[in-house]
């Protein structure tokens, strides 16, 4: 939403135009420099961005509609301001971003106008997010495709986001990392509550049964240096 394409703000209205007030003064904030208070007829109306109330003047009549947009102006550039300082602690899904700034009760239009604009930017991509999304889990947290799948869902994914970033995922892998990570913690533990605890571990984390027991078997041998025994089942 550009300030310059109104021209009826930088023309004498209309005949017939509802005269809101005519500015007489535009006054920086004093905790925010980047913000503009507008008054009208000696009382303040509202607040702007510094460069939208750049293209006002003290002595300009302002009619409804022009306080109207200038109203839906503002709501904008505070939807955008509290986005960016959103996104700026780690990507974000749009769906996350949406549901943000609805938590701050601002307009579904300035939240739809914000949310394109970023998406046209660049800064909010659903595919990329994923894609950072496991790849974070893999480094510090790995966790099972369900798991995965679960918390993108969470975020507000379509499914065929989802399964393009899970599609090379190697869950055994996966798994054996996390229990190499684990195990440490188990020492000391007679075989069969080893396998229990470290077992319902990967479990938790949306390991697959099939990849949780030939893993927790071979975490048991690297850590005993010794053979897991017969009569451990696969259950």
């Amino acid at each position: 939403m550009a300030l310059g394409s109104r021209r009826f703000l930088f023309s004498r209205p209309a005949r017939g135009t509802t005269i809101a007030g005519t500015i007489t003064a535009l006054r920086i904030q004093k905790r925010n420099a980047e913000r503009v208070n507008v008054y009208l007829d000696g009382q303040y109306a509202l607040a702007l961005p510094i460069l939208a109330a750049a293209k006002l003047r003290r002595g300009q009549s302002l009619s409804d509609e022009d306080i109207a947009y200038l109203k839906a102006l503002n709501e904008e550039a505070k939807a955008y301001d509290r986005a960016v300082r959103f996104l700026a602690h780690r990507p974000r899904s749009i769906a996350e971003t949406q549901n943000y700034l609805r938590r701050h009760q601002l307009p579904d239009s300035a939240i739809d106008q914000v949310i394109q604009r970023l998406v046209t930017a660049g800064y909010l991509d659903d595919t990329l997010f994923a894609q950072f999304w496991v790849e974070d889990r893999e480094r510090f947290r790995p966790r099972g495709p369900a798991a995965l799948r679960y918390e993108l869902r969470q975020k507000g994914l379509p499914e065929p986001i989802i399964d393009s970033a899970l599609q090379d995922l190697d869950a055994e892998d996966s798994a054996y990392r996390a229990a190499v990570a684990r195990a440490p913690r188990l020492t000391g533990l007679d075989r069969a509550t080893f396998r229990q605890k470290l077992g319902s571990y990967l479990l938790r984390r949306g390991f697959g049964h099939d990849v949780v027991w030939p893993v927790v078997d071979r975490t048991w041998v690297e850590l005993q240096g010794s053979d897991p025994g017969a009569g451990w089942s696969d259950e």
